[in-house]
């Protein structure tokens, strides 16, 4: 008996050691600034695992968010210049135009910049997934799929330092630094670190565009007409209010609440009749969730809902516009902090929105005709994510969760009205929220409420002390992507190509942790700077 239970406890030993990884940096989240992190620290000569949770890198980079938006093309640097340099090669292939010739292409403007003609920004998700998945065979990047942290008890903590990381399966990762890679935060809050989600008060740091905003020049934006029914029995409170409208009122001009700015997917589209697939009603349709859309053509709208940006090989990244579009306004209040089964749930009914109102756009009889004949001239593409209908995979993520660190960014760091010191990269886009709830007024109209729409002064830093948690929480843990910052700041920084500048900054920063020893919150900041000029990192406006 004592023989078999020490072979079995042997045996359990063996399995435990063999579902254990090491490596001098650990990075949870291959999206772009998880790759571009992890490619970093393979320039640098550590050892590096990108633990990605579903099937495919990139987030949203690959997921069909290929218009870039980032404001001023001369703030970008280092590697995220380098994949948009890679982008232009791809497109310098002609095996790589398919469904149209290169000089058939218009995009808009955002191709090129005025004065560096070596990138290009605008793709299709594919084309980026190559380009990624290049990097990532260059560098011998070991990236690790399919696994997803065990929220509830999967991070290990001692004297204030993780020393590792437990996945659902029980495959656990030990590392000397670890990177929060993720849209969602999951690393840093499970490992205790302080976090926000929702929008701050004006008050709370002095910022004009904070909280509810249901008054001002911007209340306007992306709006019902006027006079829009919310009821179901229209003229009838008591009949109950439409689907997606809140049942609260929408608070106080200014105060803060748990809310966050609406999601959607990033289609690609076409409308080559070879590549096309078209839309189709999804199960458990109901005509309901698309009234308000209904009533708002009636009322006058006569635009499509969709803002649609030419991409390569006549496709498009189809994104958000108007009273009624793809935002699913009101459907994700709970994504940040649900667990697992929860997000999925919410990411279905996401989906299955969308699918419906393209579906209704194309084909529903009271959709102006010409509308319906317009969308029903696009689908999504048979040759992109073709394991899904052409539907991508990555739910636009906008915002969720977003630490709180020694520095918060603010609207005051976009504006230029304070610069900060420790610069690890610059954003140049502008302060940009989409909304955040559908509010019922009080002469009885359904009204969107939170789109921000606000200028920067050019090019701003962003502070390394932004990236790293407080250090009496956690001494080695960054995070470039759901970095320290307020709603409004953030909605200028949450830009793909600003997150693959943070990523390689933070691994930077991750090397030199490991090297000298130190916290990341202890890592000099002079040498750091050296390093990131060194590896091509814009710095300075």
């Amino acid at each position: 008996m004592i023989c078999r239970m020490v072979c079995v406890l042997v045996l359990v030993s063996l399995v435990a050691e063999v579902h254990a990884e090491e490596a001098e940096v650990v990075i949870y989240g291959g999206t772009s600034a998880g790759i571009m992190a992890g490619v970093q620290v393979r320039q640098m000569g550590k050892s590096v695992i990108v633990i990605e949770p579903t099937d495919r890198i990139g987030g949203l980079t690959t997921g069909g968010l290929g218009q870039t938006d980032i404001g001023n093309k001369e703030a970008i640097g280092g590697l995220s210049r380098e994949f948009y340099r890679r982008v232009r090669s791809y497109y310098a292939d002609a095996a790589h135009w398919r469904w149209q010739k290169p000089e058939q292409y218009q995009d808009g403007g955002q191709t090129t910049t005025k004065s560096h003609e070596d990138a290009m920004w605008t793709f299709e998700p594919s084309a980026a997934l190559a380009i990624l998945q290049g990097f990532v065979d260059e560098y011998e990047l070991r990236v690790v799929y399919g696994q997803r942290l065990d929220r509830r008890e999967g991070v290990e903590v001692v004297d204030r330092r993780i020393t590792s990381i437990r996945m659902e399966d029980g495959t656990v990762y030990r590392g000397k630094v670890f990177i929060d890679a993720t849209y969602e935060g999951d690393l840093l809050a499970t490992s205790g670190v302080s976090y926000v989600v929702g929008r701050e008060s004006i008050e709370d740091y002095g910022e004009k565009y904070a909280g509810v905003q249901t008054n001002g020049p911007r209340a306007s934006n992306h709006n019902f007409m006027e006079g829009v029914d919310p009821f179901v029995v229209k003229g009838d409170p008591g009949s109950g209010l439409l689907p997606m409208i809140s049942r609260e009122g929408p608070g106080v001009v200014g105060a803060a609440d748990g809310r966050i700015q609406a999601y959607c997917y990033r289609m690609c589209l076409t409308d080559h009749a070879e590549n096309r697939v078209a839309f189709k009603k999804p199960e458990g349709y109901d005509a309901v969730n698309y009234e308000l859309l209904f009533r708002n053509f009636e009322a006058g709208e006569m635009r499509i809902p969709w803002n649609n940006s030419a991409m390569p090989n006549r496709k498009t990244d189809t994104n958000n516009t108007h009273g009624f579009s793809t935002d699913f306004i009101g459907g994700n209040y709970d994504y940040p902090e649900a667990d697992y089964a929860l997000r999925e749930q919410i990411i279905g009914e996401h989906l299955r929105f969308q699918q419906g109102l393209m579906w209704t756009l194309a084909n529903h009889e009271r959709v102006p005709e010409k509308i319906r004949r317009e969308v029903s001239r696009w689908g999504t593409c048979k040759d992109e994510f073709v394991n899904s209908g052409g539907w991508p995979g990555q739910l636009y993520i906008r915002e969720a969760r977003r630490m709180v660190g020694p520095v918060v960014m603010q609207e005051k760091h976009c504006e230029g009205r304070e610069v900060v010191e420790d610069a690890i990269g610059l954003a140049a886009y502008g302060m940009d929220s989409h909304h955040v709830q559908r509010y019922v007024t009080v002469d009885g109209a359904v009204r969107n409420e939170g789109n921000i729409q606000a200028k920067v002064s050019g090019p701003y830093p962003i502070s390394y002390r932004s990236i790293v948690p407080r250090s009496e929480e956690c001494e080695n843990l960054l995070v470039p992507v759901c970095l320290s910052s307020t709603h409004i700041a953030f909605g200028s920084i949450r830009m793909e190509p600003v997150f693959m500048i943070l990523g390689q900054s933070a691994a930077t920063a991750a090397v030199m942790s490991v090297e000298n020893q130190t916290s990341v919150q202890g890592v000099d900041y002079r040498l750091l700077r050296e390093r990131l000029l060194s590896d091509q990192q814009v710095l300075d406006r």
